[in-house]
């Protein structure tokens, strides 16, 4: 299991169009990957739920990926924020 941290950046916290490109890239993935913001837990691979998280702009979040190929998703969904959001 992997787990890492990441505070939004992006003035408008997680929104349409990079939560959709996220879990575009979520989707990409066997393992099971969940984003986490104050104790409530989402699956990354359904935008419904992590539109439902409201993450804003400064706020933490975790990321756990669990799952035979958890390297690689760690590291593509990691670059991934740090790149848009």
């Amino acid at each position: 299991m992997k787990e890492f941290t990441y505070i939004i950046t992006d003035p408008s916290g997680i929104h349409a169009r990079p939560a959709g490109l996220l879990v575009k890239a979520a989707k990409n993935f066997e393992a099971g990957i969940f984003v986490e913001k104050d104790a409530k837990k989402a699956d990354l691979k359904k935008i419904f739920t992590v539109m439902a998280l409201g993450v804003k702009q400064g706020e933490t979040i975790k990321v756990t990926i669990d799952g035979f190929d958890e390297e690689a998703a760690a590291h593509e969904i990691e670059g991934f924020l740090k790149e848009n959001l």
